[in-house]
């Protein structure tokens, strides 16, 4: 849960909080038009994914602000050339909108995704949800917050004790038809009920933060820009993300910018619970 708190005295989130939310507020409008039934352009990239002028205005409007923050430090954004990242030590990993399908289908679960990549590791992570005006901000050293910019009010994550009297809630992405997936959930039944939250994108890692999803697991493909935040932000709270042989996602170091399948827990009882689930699965056979 997020309690209230005062504001981080922090340098690099104080020049970067204001610059989420004015993007978050461009992604909103844009949202709010597409509703509307204006005009609106959505193109096919060279991989059959949508891409619409939302992606791409978000995405100018931060490579601008994010030269001006730091100016030595490129920028790995989906939309965008990334083809010399090989040579960058450090650099961000942006997602300018994360979720363009739910976008398109005018679900409100759509996010920014911004992440510090330090040699093949993230290290501060941002995602910011326009519809719900809030970011979820921090180091992987610390405890994340959360920053309200309608209310302009700061919280600070505190970590619950996980209750094993409540279900088990395992976060899939809309229309999940993959048998995997209950593969995976089939184990767990054994010992534990089981309650499915489904949501797009992202947004699933904000609903782990906040106790909603338990465990996300993911069995089809995602790109490094889609997991960097998510993991780094869980990582700050005693969870994690690692691939299905229980390794951690590493970055801006593969030749592809493809995740494999992966596991998402917020706990080392979530952990326990998931790689158990998986291994009794059949899914690694």
């Amino acid at each position: 849960m997020f309690l209230k708190t005062l504001a981080p005295q922090d340098p690099l989130i104080s020049q970067l909080v204001p610059i989420m939310a004015q993007a978050s507020q461009i992604l909103l409008e844009e949202y709010q038009s597409y509703c509307a039934g204006c005009e609106f352009n959505i193109q096919e990239k060279s991989d059959d994914s949508p891409v619409t002028q939302a992606d791409l205005k978000v995405n100018r409007f931060l490579l601008k602000h994010l030269a001006e923050v730091t100016p030595t430090l490129p920028v790995l954004s989906e939309e965008s050339d990334y083809s010399a990242r090989k040579a960058w030590p450090q650099c961000w990993m942006l997602d300018p909108l994360d979720g363009t399908k739910e976008f398109i289908h005018e679900r409100d679960e759509f996010t920014i995704n911004l992440s510090l990549i330090d040699g093949h590791l993230t290290t501060f992570a941002i995602i910011a949800v326009p519809c719900e005006q809030v970011m979820y901000i921090g180091y992987t050293s610390q405890r994340p917050y959360k920053y309200s910019f309608s209310q302009q009010q700061w919280f600070q994550y505190q970590i619950e004790e996980h209750s094993v009297n409540t279900p088990i809630q395992i976060g899939l992405s809309h229309n999940s038809k993959n048998p995997k997936y209950q593969n995976f959930i089939d184990p767990i039944l054994k010992s534990r009920d089981v309650t499915r939250r489904e949501a797009g994108s992202a947004y699933k890692f904000c609903m782990m933060l906040e106790g909603e999803i338990d465990i996300y697991p993911r069995f089809h493909p995602t790109s490094e820009w889609d997991t960097s935040s998510g993991q780094a932000l869980l990582e700050s709270i005693g969870g994690g993300l690692l691939t299905l042989e229980g390794k951690p996602f590493l970055y801006n170091q593969r030749d592809t910018v493809l995740n494999g399948g992966f596991i998402a827990f917020k706990d080392q009882y979530c952990k326990d619970l998931a790689y158990d689930a998986l291994t009794h699965s059949g899914i690694l056979d």
